[in-house]
């Protein structure tokens, strides 16, 4: 037991990027693009996991070498104009994306237990009840109980997950090349926009941001956790790509009607009674129940974890308090109020269906992989920023050129195509 909790306690941060990470938009991603494209994409979940691992590592070394997060840095090297453009793309990211999970808590939960009369009000009721309860939790638990609830839900949806994938995937052969032999089916019909969108869509967009302050509530400073941070990010990637995989698969083998996100999830569910027989009603209810840890744990991630940018570029910008650490961020007003922002004005957007949109979503996420991976070109390799002795290595200079070529030919393809 004892190593147990030694193990938690070195990659929990690394869980935590995973459960907040993987929503009901990205687990519907993977499932439609797999249903889309088949396992021939599955390399495609690998290469996303692992963009994101270099970047997260590079966000954790600029931050462990200087002091300062990501955030921070770029506000003291480039200056109001930064401030004000992150603030505007924060706060437009953050009612989209909690609306989005909220109605994704609501229909998970209508398809669970209907109390309200109608799938709109259960969306809405459910949504609201989710909210409210990840406001108490963060505002009163502090992190030691949401890293403990985080973990359950994770547990919860890392099975069911992968069990349902299990049983579903086809022959070996087909896994591996899948795996091994990078292609990309239908490339010029819709094949790349899903293949972008899953390269983006899985282990999350803005949360990547978050990870610095988490290992800030783990008492992380200093170069010497450097070496920790890339075990624990490792640990929390490869349980996000064996997410993704499992939902590719599972949607490649069940057939699949698009709609919103969570709808996709539920529908999925649905399907699984008839491709299961007489074991139908126990795979329907395990898979609903680990969307739900899926979709509840990535909302309460959310609603713990951006709060910490807004109150972070504030106290930066406005208060030039610049001694606060990130434990003390959690209990100013500009924390608390995002906060309780974030859980109730989206309510408003929850009755509207986004179906439309999530493809475009999962897009639009995407681009901020090669967003990243440019500033973390440019500011991870100025000695006078970070350190000679922490400058990224070539791997990790490889890998993020890399990201940023795709999507740079990406966007020249799809532009030609247009």
């Amino acid at each position: 037991m004892s190593r147990l909790k030694e193990w938690i306690a070195l990659v929990g941060p690394g869980i935590l990027v995973a459960a907040t990470g993987v929503g009901a938009g990205d687990l519907a991603t993977g499932a439609i693009t797999g249903n889309q494209l088949g396992t021939a994409i599955l390399w495609a979940v690998i290469v996303g996991a692992l963009f994101k691992y270099v970047m997260n590592e590079g966000l954790a070394r600029w931050q462990l070498a200087t002091g300062t997060t990501l955030v921070e840095g770029c506000i003291q090297k480039f200056g109001p104009l930064f401030t004000w453009i992150f603030l505007f793309y924060l706060v437009i990211w953050t009612f989209f994306v909690a609306a989005a999970l909220m109605s994704a808590c609501g229909i998970v939960m209508h398809a669970i237990l209907p109390l309200f009369g109608s799938a709109a009000l259960d969306k809405w009721y459910w949504g609201l009840a989710h909210s409210l309860v990840a406001i108490v939790l963060v505002w009163y638990g502090g992190f030691a109980l949401f890293e403990r609830v985080m973990t359950v839900c994770i547990g919860i949806m890392f099975v069911t997950v992968l069990i349902t994938a299990c049983l579903l995937a086809p022959p070996l052969p087909q896994l591996l090349s899948g795996l091994v032999w990078p292609s990309i089916p239908r490339l010029t019909a819709d094949g790349l926009q899903w293949t972008i969108a899953l390269l983006g869509g899985i282990g999350g967009t803005m949360t990547i941001l978050c990870y610095g302050y988490w290992i800030r509530e783990c008492d992380r400073t200093g170069p010497e956790e450097i070496s920790r941070c890339r075990i624990d990010l490792g640990s929390g990637y490869v349980m996000t790509a064996l997410f993704g995989m499992g939902m590719v698969i599972i949607g490649a083998a069940v057939p699949i009607e698009q709609g919103g996100s969570a709808k996709t999830i539920v529908n999925i569910a649905e399907k699984l009674q008839d491709v299961f027989g007489s074991a139908g009603q126990f795979a329907r209810w395990a898979f609903l129940l680990g969307a739900w840890g899926a979709v509840g744990s990535s909302l309460l991630g959310v609603w713990q974890s951006i709060p910490y940018l807004f109150a972070d570029v504030v106290r930066q910008s406005f208060h030039k308090e610049a001694s606060i650490e990130s434990p003390t961020l959690t209990r100013t007003w500009s924390y608390r109020g995002y906060l309780i922002a974030m859980g109730l004005l989206p309510m408003l957007a929850v009755s509207y269906d986004f179906k439309s949109l999530q493809k475009l979503y999962a897009i639009i996420g995407a681009m901020i992989i090669p967003l990243l991976a440019a500033l973390l070109l440019y500011m991870g390799n100025r000695s006078s920023w970070i350190g000679a002795r922490y400058r990224n290595p070539l791997w990790s200079n490889f890998i993020l050129a890399c990201a940023l070529l795709f999507f740079i030919g990406s966007a020249v393809i799809e532009l030609q195509k247009s």
